[in-house]
């Protein structure tokens, strides 16, 4: 299981609600992939209402991050080999 603190991340979004994050991502990111909860990045699960919305801006992967006790986050983090697993699925 990984762990948010051990990426390099950018917090681009706070305490939002699972509609702001997800009409954040839809409305700042062309390229974006709608992903289920549960769904693996990072080896972080990714918890929300479906559907998950994940955002790619170059090397860049922008996702929603929720912390229980804390609210969720939008965080931006390089991420080559995430991306192109979300295009593999696609």
């Amino acid at each position: 299981m990984g762990c948010v603190e051990a990426l390099n991340y950018e917090i681009l979004l706070r305490n939002c609600s699972f509609k702001e994050y997800r009409e954040y991502i839809r409305k700042n990111y062309r390229e974006h992939y709608d992903v289920m909860p549960g769904y693996r990045i990072f080896d972080l699960a990714l918890i929300g209402v479906p559907p998950i919305p994940i955002g790619v801006d170059g090397d860049y992967v922008i996702f929603p991050y929720t912390k229980p006790c804390h609210g969720t986050f939008v965080l931006r983090v390089e991420g080559k080999e995430e991306i192109e697993k979300l295009r593999s699925k696609k």
